[in-house]
């Protein structure tokens, strides 16, 4: 495994309050990384300092050796935003035909992401007309129809069954396997399970950066959400 994403003493400020504390980490290729936290937390904000769209106070953050947001990252880095990046006025299929040829994606990728994404089905429906959910896969289309290297992904599975969230996370390990860095962000404790490595954020501090099963163990709490509670009461901290 590498360290493709590296944090380096992040602060981050908003109409004079400090949003971020000082974050310090790194996150591999490889493992789906989950950032976890209720609320509020700061998971956003990292997330965007990360695709280097957001204004830092200070500290350092680099993806792939270069800092974040730099030109030769807008190839290798996919975003999925909690509001959805789509055109409503387009169809699923020009929407990914669109992106495809900005990012100069290989011929064909388009319909194999659509495809992955389950909406095959609705490839030529207006996203305008489709619900949240489905305005929300075909968000995520968009961000991995040109294969990126790190993929950052705000909240992805929020208002989906219970199914296509199998699938998606099932997915999201395919591309962990395949060496790709996923950094996927959740406020629903029950996905923690679903990753390899947990980022805990409260009130824009890392609380905890363990595995899932080292969470459980060091809180000796019977679920996730326990030990999350847990180590909150208890104060955090590593």
């Amino acid at each position: 495994m590498t360290t493709t994403i590296e944090i380096d003493g992040l602060r981050v400020d908003r109409g004079g309050v400090t949003v971020l504390h000082d974050l310090t980490l790194g996150v591999e290729s490889g493992v789906v990384t989950g950032l976890l936290g209720p609320s509020g937390s700061g998971k956003s904000t990292l997330m965007r300092a990360v695709v280097g769209v957001q204004i830092v106070a200070g500290g350092r953050v680099s993806v792939l050796g270069v800092p974040a947001g730099s030109p030769e990252l807008r190839s290798r880095v996919g975003y999925v935003t909690q509001a959805p990046s789509v055109y409503g006025d387009l169809t699923v299929r020009e929407n990914l035909a669109y992106f495809a040829r900005v990012l100069g994606a290989p011929r064909g990728r388009a319909d194999a992401v659509i495809e992955r994404v389950g909406l095959s089905e609705m490839a030529g429906r207006l996203v305008g007309r489709m619900s949240g959910g489905q305005r929300a896969r075909v968000s995520l289309a968009t961000a991995l129809v040109n294969d990126p290297d790190v993929l950052v992904l705000d909240e992805p599975t929020v208002g989906l069954d219970p199914v296509l969230r199998r699938d998606l996370w099932d997915f999201f390990h395919e591309l962990a396997e395949g060496g790709a860095t996923l950094l996927v962000s959740s406020h629903v404790m029950d996905e923690a399970a679903r990753c390899e490595r947990l980022l805990l954020l409260r009130e824009g501090r890392l609380v905890a950066d363990v595995s899932p099963e080292e969470l459980l163990r060091r809180t000796a709490a019977a679920d996730l959400d326990a030990a999350f509670l847990r180590l909150i009461e208890e104060g955090g901290g590593e």
